[in-house]
């Protein structure tokens, strides 16, 4: 049994979490992380669910890691650098599906993978990561002649953009192209513009409602255009993701794994 300890345990992504460990046959729900002054800490994990799972919300990390083998985590930059912290006070391998990260953080999570191992993603979708070799692929058969284009919307509550997903398809397809994503990247249009800089990858950004999360990418031509679309209908597929990274993470060395690597795609 792999035992999981789910961070940020009242949000929509830890909720649905929780839900996929439960339902998991080989997975054990070990922990439940959450703010302090949460209105969750000292509820039951699976009280939302109307469930009893015998595992109390916490905001104390040693508490809620102590029984732990790994932590999956979908909070924000902050929360995921404290969480890595006590990961690495207890031997706790990580999940990290946050986004948003600066420079600096970024350099440490790879610190901490030193140390221990960590799945790091901005997307923990199977399709997502899928597309993201489709579109290494495009971007070498139409590295002439097209522009590129990501499009990418989520709910109103989402605070970072654009989304890590979109950045990643961004780099993707820049290091198949054979540059650097901040070498290339254009993030906002308005005015007199000017017409669109040769090489260039644009980015446009919607937030509204629920949506869970869309992503589209177009390689427009003359006289034609292609698109790589991944809609996501529900958080199941981030949840399932999850699980397929912290099994992964058992028995490995330490090192900063992708869900590339998770899923054999590598190469």
């Amino acid at each position: 049994m792999v035992r999981v300890a789910i961070a940020g345990a009242s949000g929509r992504m830890g909720r649905m979490l929780i839900e996929a460990v439960l339902a998991a046959d080989d997975c054990r729900l070990a922990g439940a992380l959450d703010a302090a002054g949460s209105a969750a800490v000292g509820q039951d994990a699976g009280a939302f669910a109307g469930r009893a799972t015998g595992i109390a919300v916490t905001a104390d990390l040693d508490a809620g890691l102590a029984g732990a083998d790994v932590l999956i985590d979908f909070t924000r930059p902050e929360g995921t650098m404290a969480h890595l912290e006590a990961c690495a006070r207890h031997g706790v391998r990580a999940v990290v599906g946050t986004t948003g990260f600066d420079a600096a953080q970024k350099a440490a999570i790879g610190a901490h993978a030193a140390a221990l191992p960590v799945v790091m993603a901005p997307n923990m979708s199977v399709g997502v990561n899928v597309m993201l070799r489709l579109l290494d692929l495009a971007a070498r058969s139409f590295a002439d002649g097209y522009d590129v284009e990501i499009v990418e919307a989520h709910h109103r509550h989402k605070v970072d953009a654009p989304s890590g997903t979109a950045l990643a398809m961004g780099e993707t397809v820049a290091r198949a192209l054979g540059r650097t994503l901040a070498e290339c990247a254009v993030y906002a249009r308005e005015g007199q513009t000017g017409e669109r800089r040769a090489g260039s990858i644009g980015f446009a950004t919607v937030r509204g409602g629920d949506i869970v999360g869309d992503h589209t990418v177009m390689f427009c031509g003359s006289g034609e255009r292609i698109e790589i679309t991944h809609r996501s209908a529900s958080r199941a597929n981030y949840a399932q993701g999850s699980l397929r990274a912290a099994r992964f993470l058992m028995g490995r060395p330490p090192g900063l794994y992708g869900m590339d690597d998770v899923l054999g795609l590598r190469g």
